[in-house]
């Protein structure tokens, strides 16, 4: 079986300080996690948080056959951690919410790279603070097909983009799926008509 390499990113989007604290708590969760299971995980970068112990996102690489997909499944999605704020001790809020998407690397995007443009804008930071002033975020759009995927969350315009570029990759794959499904349903039902309707010209072999 072919070993698979996926992309892990946990987030804390544009969630509080608690929240890029709670990333590296699920990061940390994940990885004993692939341990167990047997499978090879590597930290790929780490985007720094507002607080010292916080990180905005950690980028995972996930390596291994079998259990790929169970580990994939039980942690793609949004993760709630319940604890209290280290930061606000009178604060009663508990529950921080982390973001794990789960993204090809943009190295096996399946398209021509002459088929797609960019474009770049500025993002604001976490909770709306803190605006970047460069322009990060990044928008990139598959011509022939009209599909676009961006990618805001990181500071680093590189990091956008290969995210931009895996999201628009996971699209087309998805566009790709669709138009595979529909054209077995043509053929089927090119079948079907074969063998109930009327046919053009009739030979018997006599």
């Amino acid at each position: 079986m072919e070993r698979q390499g996926i992309w892990l990113q946990v987030s804390a989007g544009h969630g509080p300080a608690e929240c890029a604290w709670a990333v590296l708590k699920v990061a940390k969760r994940m990885q004993n996690d692939a341990a167990a299971a047997g499978l090879e995980i590597r930290t790929l970068d780490v985007e720094p948080g507002p607080k010292p112990g916080t990180a905005q996102s950690v980028l995972l690489l996930l390596i291994g056959t079998e259990g790929v997909e169970r580990l994939v499944g039980a942690w793609r999605g949004t993760v709630q951690w319940i604890a209290r704020s280290p930061f606000r001790p009178q604060n009663k809020r508990k529950n921080w919410f982390v973001g794990v998407e789960v993204l090809m690397p943009p190295t096996d995007a399946r398209f021509d790279p002459r088929d797609v443009c960019f474009e770049t804008m500025r993002a604001s930071g976490p909770g709306g603070q803190h605006v970047n002033r460069t322009e990060s975020a990044v928008r990139v759009t598959h011509v022939p097909t009209g599909l676009q995927a961006s990618a805001s969350e990181e500071r680093s315009q590189h990091r956008n983009k290969a995210l931009a570029v895996a999201r628009l990759s996971r699209k087309l794959e998805g566009l790709r799926d669709q138009q595979r499904s529909a054209a077995e349903r043509g053929r089927w039902q090119a079948h079907q008509a074969l063998e109930g309707g009327n046919p053009v010209r009739v030979f018997r072999d006599e």
